[in-house]
């Protein structure tokens, strides 16, 4: 099918698309997709750099008559998310992504597509190929490890770019230009319980929560969708009286919003369990009914495991989660419909003795995301939880005074017959980190339209991705001048 991929137009970014898709490429585990991109660097002749973070610098100089034109960064990032239907069977360590062709959709077999940020990666590979593309001198800067902590960005140093405009291209609709982007920070919650014997005569069961759509835990969590680990929460809260909790898993990456939750649990009350679990689980279809469809919550019969939580602490652990705020904290009072703060209750974990709680809150506002961030630490530390925060990172504040924008915005406007909407989200882009590295740089982000980026439901328009490339070409042409 990959044949199919690469005879889309443009072919020249839908290529390298197929080739980059066929290295694996997991945040953290970039080994093989450094190589691969120094190795195309190197291959065309041109100056090749790996910083001491391992992001990939390829340099290439202005086309004839583009010399005096300023230089520019173009950058995406070289990690994808890793997320697979429950039913679907996939190594992400050594498997290429399976793609195919939906109508006007590439979309992957069961699996996350790549597409964030691989376009933006193959639309960059294509201008550095090309004989026959106008443009200024060129830095195009790889990063790596976006996905999960940003450590490509927030490890460049000064000196490695002299470019006066970056492009970012990791923004999801053709017809946004980016100018701004929440920042973000990582809230673990741990915890050791008693762990005690299950009860004598017990029957065990695996409750499963799954058949949400996931997403990305900023772009998508306006849309209200369900979160694995806060319904799973909620049906122990319902059953709570007549069981015992031996193990809960349930969510995955912190920037995706969890699909499915598992958790075994033992009763002495069957019949009392049945009766609690059919009508939470009504109740919970009932609500989510016209946004999740495919929701299924299960129970079955499994093998009686040996130990649970203490009573105490199951109680505990269940009003912890049931306190700890999921979804949107604040709409933005300045700009129409951005989310200004948010939090995603991204992974639980109940095994061993230990309790795992971990988050990502979002803001724009830096005070707004310490604001949150110490509301879930004072909710897990009321529940006895020792709290951390790591990997921080800032927002990237807009700039109404950008020439770039004013020239993007232009020539938008009269290709297209429209304005675009220019307008800062609640992702985290990379140009926060990197304008504390180059704080004179011009930033702007914009890409093709994505749908479902951080799910299996990834999809990436063919329409779009034309529009896009075709916009991209003449940005190019149109950078100015130098002063």
């Amino acid at each position: 099918m990959s044949n199919d991929i690469r005879n889309i137009e443009p072919k020249a970014v839908w290529k390298n698309f197929a080739d980059l898709n066929a290295v694996p490429r997991a945040s953290k585990k970039e080994e093989r997709v450094i190589a691969f991109i120094v190795n195309f660097g190197k291959k065309l002749g041109l100056e090749t750099i790996i910083d001491t973070v391992q992001n990939v610098i390829i340099k290439k100089p202005a086309t004839k008559g583009m010399e005096n034109r300023k230089k520019i960064v173009m950058q995406s990032h070289l990690d994808m998310v890793h997320q697979k239907n429950n039913d679907t069977v996939f190594d992400f360590d050594n498997e290429g992504i399976k793609m195919y062709i939906d109508g006007d959709w590439v979309r992957a077999e069961g699996t996350t597509l790549g597409a964030d940020n691989g376009l933006g990666v193959a639309s960059i590979m294509a201008i550095l190929e090309s004989n026959d593309i106008q443009h200024p001198a060129i830095e195009a800067l790889f990063t790596i490890d976006e996905e999960t902590g940003m450590t490509g960005a927030m490890g460049l140093e000064a000196g490695y770019l002299t470019g006066d405009i970056l492009l970012n291209l990791d923004t999801e609709d053709d017809d946004e230009i980016g100018v701004g982007c929440a920042g973000g920070v990582d809230v673990t919650a741990t915890k050791k319980y008693v762990i005690e014997s299950i009860s004598k005569n017990s029957s065990a069961f695996k409750i499963t929560v799954k058949g949400l759509q996931g997403g990305h835990s900023g772009m998508d969590i306006i849309k209200g969708l369900g979160n694995a680990n806060k319904l799973m929460n909620r049906i122990l809260f319902a059953i709570s009286d007549t069981i015992q909790i031996s193990e809960i898993d349930g969510g995955s990456l912190r920037n995706a919003i969890p699909r499915e939750s598992n958790a075994i649990i033992a009763t002495q009350d069957e019949k009392g369990l049945k009766v609690a679990f059919e009508k939470i689980s009504k109740e919970i279809h009932n609500e989510f009914d016209s946004i999740e469809k495919e929701l299924k919550i299960l129970i079955s019969k499994t093998e009686t495991p040996n130990s649970a939580l203490s009573k105490s602490d199951q109680k505990t652990l269940i009003n912890t989660i049931y306190g700890a705020h999921n979804g949107v904290f604040r709409m933005s009072p300045d700009i129409e419909d951005l989310v200004e703060t948010s939090n995603n209750i991204a992974r639980v974990i109940v095994k061993d003795g230990v309790i795992k709680i971990g988050c990502l809150t979002r803001s724009s506002v830096e005070s707004g995301k310490w604001n949150m961030a110490n509301t879930l630490k004072s909710v897990f530390e009321l529940g006895g939880f020792n709290v951390e925060f790591s990997g921080s990172y800032p927002g990237w504040k807009p700039n109404p005074n950008s020439a770039i924008l004013k020239v993007m915005s232009n020539l938008y406007e009269k290709m297209f017959n429209e304005k675009p909407n220019i307008l800062a989200c609640h992702a985290g882009l990379e140009c926060g980190l990197l304008g504390t590295h180059y704080p004179e740089m011009d930033m702007i982000s914009f890409g093709p339209t994505i749908k479902g980026a951080h799910s299996p439901d990834e999809r990436a328009s063919i329409s779009s991705t034309q529009k896009y490339w075709k916009f991209l070409l003449e940005t190019l042409k149109n950078i100015p001048e130098k002063n």
